[in-house]
């Protein structure tokens, strides 16, 4: 099992990094359409950016349906988005097989330079891209402007790792013969993206799959298209030939039947999926049919352990980083907290106290939110249910437990205690702002418990002591493991699970090789 370790000196104290200053101006040229009123003042959404169609081979593309997008903080809908059906999709898979023909016999240095094109294209327009992400997911703005860099810095990664795509020469047992392998693109790969990171979730599959020379049809979130179609503009703007980065938005009505067109077109090599493990489950049966190269970033249930050695405001600035960014709704959040019980109370304590102090509900555009809404009803039932069956089966609540009167898409930030591993809060993945502190008494015992999920994404853990960091961190079943810190997503590492958490790595000088395969030959 390869794990990726982040590890933070144990004696330092988690604080938060200042974002790059290395920043250049929106574009002045870009017009600005206030296209919606907030309750709390009009929101301006760059119209160049903002876009209803699909966008295949190079030219928009409508739909005989549209479907709505909804702002998920006021209700109010964003507007009305092309809904692609089957006939859309294998459209855009030819468009991407076509595109392919020329794209793979594209050098290595211009794939790079076109790569960083759009890159640069990103950052000069990061504040319209942010505000899109915020409308559209409810996203605070400031955490909207870092996922912007974040997804900006995959293009600039993999317009590097462009260049270093490199085989090896065999000497056989016949002196007089050589062997040569070459590392060739897959294909067209279908890209099929959540609502909780709409632009880097796609940047950090796109742009590993076009550096590697592959074409790429992209199925973004119902709740998020309009990012992957700013995406396409700024791709367009770039130079990226048309073909090579197609988008195929589709309501959740048609999601199913599209999911399925993408992993059983035989002119698709490729499937990449960020999403839940029973959805990653259906699409690996359609695409074993064909048997495509998959990769599957899926589900997580990820443990907090702090041990008694540890550095108990360091635990709970790491806390509070893992558990609450994006109001819980990542999939690498910290959904299980495990507690020595030597450090138990204090830890309890000071994190309820870091909560009330620092947490701050509300609209996403809002200066001092740092709690935006659930992406919909529904997830806000799931916290609901999360946390009326902790309460009935023994938990207190120490802070919070109730929807926020803010809007229905609303949730306190709350944190349990007294929590058992019979409740479902334990078992399950919450996907919301809850966090539920289960008390242990030793190493042995932690582990067992974080260990016990049958997905393995990311763990995490805080201790002072050199000899249980290492074993700890090499006993977790996840697929990355911060050891004394809470966030651990980089461009440069590699990303993914173990066990149901899905297959593959994205991002690092992994990810590319996600969409290469091995050619061999032998010459005398």
């Amino acid at each position: 099992m390869a794990t990726c370790f982040r590890l933070r000196s144990c004696l330092a104290l988690h604080l938060p990094r200042t974002p790059p200053s290395r920043v250049l101006r929106p574009r002045a040229d870009y017009p600005v359409a206030r296209i919606r009123g907030y309750a709390r003042g009009p929101l301006g959404l760059s119209s160049a950016l903002l876009r209803t169609d699909g966008f295949v081979g190079g030219s928009w593309l409508s739909a005989a349906a549209t479907f709505p997008v909804h702002d998920p903080a006021s209700g109010a809908e964003l507007g009305l988005v092309a809904d692609c059906g089957v006939p859309e999709a294998r459209a855009a898979v030819r468009a991407a097989y076509e595109a392919f023909c020329s794209w793979r016999g594209v050098s290595a240095k211009e794939r790079s330079s076109l790569l960083r094109k759009w890159y640069d294209l990103m950052i000069q327009n990061k504040d319209d891209l942010a505000k899109i992400i915020t409308a559209e997911s409810g996203k605070p703005l400031k955490e909207a402007q870092g996922e912007i860099l974040y997804s900006a810095n995959f293009l600039e990664w993999f317009s590097e790792e462009a260049r270093r795509v490199y085989g090896d020469i065999i000497y056989t047992p016949a002196k007089e013969k050589r062997a040569l392998v070459l590392k060739q693109p897959l294909g067209v790969a279908a890209v099929i993206t959540p609502w909780n990171f709409p632009s880097a979730m796609i940047t950090r599959k796109v742009g590993a799959a076009l550096a590697a020379g592959c074409t790429v049809v992209v199925k973004p979130a119902e709740d998020t298209p309009f990012s992957a179609l700013a995406l396409a503009v700024l791709a367009d703007q770039a130079g990226i030939p048309p073909g090579v980065y197609n988008v195929i938005p589709c309501s959740q009505k048609k999601a199913k039947e599209v999911g399925e067109a993408l992993c059983t077109d035989p002119l698709v090599s490729k499937i990449s999926f960020t999403g839940s493990t029973a959805t990653g489950k259906v699409l690996l049966h359609h695409a074993a049919n064909s048997v495509k190269r998959v990769s599957m970033e899926l589900g997580g249930h990820a443990p907090f352990i702090v041990f008694d050695s540890a550095n108990v405001d360091q635990a709970v600035a790491g806390a509070m980083a893992s558990k609450f960014r994006n109001s819980g709704q990542t999939c690498v959040c910290s959904n299980r907290f495990l507690v020595q019980r030597g450090i138990h109370d204090s830890f309890v304590k000071k994190f309820a106290e870091a909560m009330k102090t620092n947490l701050h509900v509300g609209n996403g555009f809002e200066e001092k939110t740092t709690q935006g809404p659930l992406i919909n009803e529904k997830a806000v039932e799931k916290v609901e249910k999360h946390v009326s069956d902790a309460i009935s089966k023994g938990a207190t609540v120490v802070t919070g437990g109730k929807r926020h009167q803010v809007g229905k898409n609303f949730f306190q930030p709350t944190l349990l205690s007294n929590v058992t591993r019979d409740m479902l809060c334990s078992q399950e993945e919450t996907f919301g702002p809850v966090a539920p502190v289960i008390k242990f008494d030793t190493e042995e015992e932690a582990v067992a418990i974080a260990n016990v999920a049958d997905v393995g994404l990311a763990g995490y853990f805080y201790s002072q002591d050199p000899a249980q960091i290492w074993r700890v961190a090499e006993r977790l079943e996840v697929g990355m493991v911060g050891v004394n810190e809470g966030l651990i997503s980089s461009v440069e590492c590699p990303f993914g699970g173990v066990k149901q958490s899905g297959l593959g790595r994205e991002g690092s000088k992994y990810g590319i090789d996600e969409y290469l395969e091995l050619n061999s030959q032998e010459t005398s």
